[in-house]
């Protein structure tokens, strides 16, 4: 009798495995997981990545892997918000919240903070994606500086890499 109580009592204190939080939107960008061939607004070539982590509950891109300007942005929900952390190149890390949870085809992302940076300091500010089809996605970074768009946008185009 004194095992069946300690077994009872092990399993409590584990802690139950919690469901990863999700929205329509979330899910739609996980679709996105894979390896990607793409083309810069110059024509320049370029690749990014996607991979799960945390047991699916964050997405992790990297942007021009292996390359000097390499950058990661992780999305994630935080509570109903899907929101994105885009780790950049100059050293600051906006942080980007989407329009829409349940929105699938079109995500646009807003900033609302960030870590090495104010809202009026130079950062990427928005972030639009557009999930054309299972294998063509495009996006449009674009930067702001006190508070609003300054005029820089960098865009993609990318085909899935089969």
């Amino acid at each position: 009798m004194l095992s069946a109580g300690s077994a009872a009592l092990a399993q409590e204190s584990k802690p139950a495995k919690k469901a990863p939080n999700t929205s329509p939107a979330f899910d739609s960008l996980k679709t996105l997981v894979g390896e990607w061939s793409g083309i810069g607004k110059n024509g320049n070539p370029t690749e990014t990545m996607f991979r799960l982590t945390s047991g699916g509950s964050v997405l992790v891109e990297t942007l021009h892997p292996g390359k000097p300007a390499e950058m990661v942005s992780m999305y994630f929900m935080d509570g109903p918000n899907l929101v994105l952390t885009h780790y950049c190149l100059r050293g600051n890390q906006p942080q980007l919240k989407a329009e829409s949870a349940v929105e699938t085809k079109k995500l646009i992302f807003k900033s609302v903070g960030g870590t090495n940076m104010k809202l009026t300091d130079f950062h990427m500010g928005q972030a639009d994606f557009t999930l054309v089809d299972e294998d063509h996605f495009e996006v449009v970074w674009t930067s702001f500086t006190n508070g609003k768009p300054d005029g820089y946008q960098n865009s993609f185009k990318f085909t899935r890499k089969k």
